[in-house]
């Protein structure tokens, strides 16, 4: 009797743990576990697949060290004792053979996303892509839309159900962009530029933020993801016409480290702007008196 209540005390103990699990899981958003566009909702599903395959070996392995710590306690006494017992071949078989699978369709699996989610795969879709240029800042964030000869500072927003193509590059130490409901992150490094292609399917804002450590400043670098439908885009890239003239010289002000997370818009007057802050790390000094030739012709352009 007073081991079936054991038994049954410990399931008891199971089950509520895993009641409360799910219940913190559905009170508090989890922007990775409630994703709001494609990629993310792949990332999200693999994370799960991972999750239950791991379970797998994770859950029994935790079952029988509870077990074996209570069978053969100090006080127990009724526990069988065999010290001549060296192995059993079909246990051995069992518990290197399951792992052994996991870890094969892991890595199958692995293999296989990480080629599909790649961030410089372009998305599939109708709608023509909006190109947003980023550069990373101390400590704040600079989104340039070259099409739309417009900019923003601590804010990015882009059409729902719209590829967006970020470039990305860094005028700061190296940071990481990410905006987990949208999808995973991706490094930006000085003097270096790389991609990153997302997709929203719902409107609203969502947080965006560095996920590398770049200094004192770093725990508030965050900006806002603000996805909207195509005529609030519209309006949004008009009301930015009137908005103050950004070039080279201003944006060399707005790099000074700063921890204003005011969000401010700007009428691009350099079409170049991106390019340029990359050369900066090309030359041996941006003060350089050579540096300063390069960016008269590159605005001449």
């Amino acid at each position: 009797m007073g081991k079936k209540v054991r038994i049954a005390g410990g399931v008891i103990i199971l089950i509520s743990l895993l009641v409360v699990v799910s219940l913190f899981f559905k009170s508090v958003d989890v922007a990775v576990l409630n994703p709001h566009g494609e990629i993310a909702q792949q990332q999200r599903n693999l994370i799960l697949f991972t999750l239950l395959l791991s379970s797998i070996v994770v859950i029994p392995v935790f079952i029988l060290l509870a077990t074996f710590a209570w069978k053969y306690r100090e006080g127990n006494d009724q526990a069988e004792y065999r010290p001549n017992w060296d192995g059993n071949k079909r246990l051995e078989a069992i518990w290197w053979g399951i792992p052994c699978v996991i870890i094969l369709v892991l890595g199958v699996v692995t293999w296989r996303t990480s080629h599909e989610l790649d961030p410089f795969k372009p998305l599939v879709s109708n709608v023509q892509p909006i190109n947003v240029q980023v550069v990373t800042l101390q400590w704040r964030w600079l989104f340039i839309y070259p099409e739309q000869r417009i900019a923003s500072l601590n804010m990015v927003q882009f059409p729902e159900n719209t590829p967006v193509k970020f470039t990305l590059t860094s005028d700061a130490p190296m940071n990481s962009f990410w905006i987990p409901s949208l999808g995973g992150q991706v490094y930006a490094m000085s003097g270096m530029s790389t991609e990153l292609n997302l997709i929203a399917n719902k409107k609203g804002d969502y947080r965006g933020s560095s996920a590398n450590i770049s200094g004192e400043g770093f725990a508030d670098m965050t900006f806002t993801a603000r996805v909207s439908t195509q005529d609030e885009f519209a309006k949004w890239v008009q009301s930015s016409k009137q908005s103050a003239p950004l070039n080279f010289e201003h944006y060399e002000t707005i790099a000074q480290p700063s921890r204003d997370k005011t969000r401010l818009l700007y009428d691009l007057d350099d079409m170049g702007l991106y390019d340029k802050v990359i050369m900066k790390y090309m030359m041996p000094s941006h003060k350089d008196v050579s540096f300063r030739r390069n960016v008269s012709k590159m605005e001449g352009i």
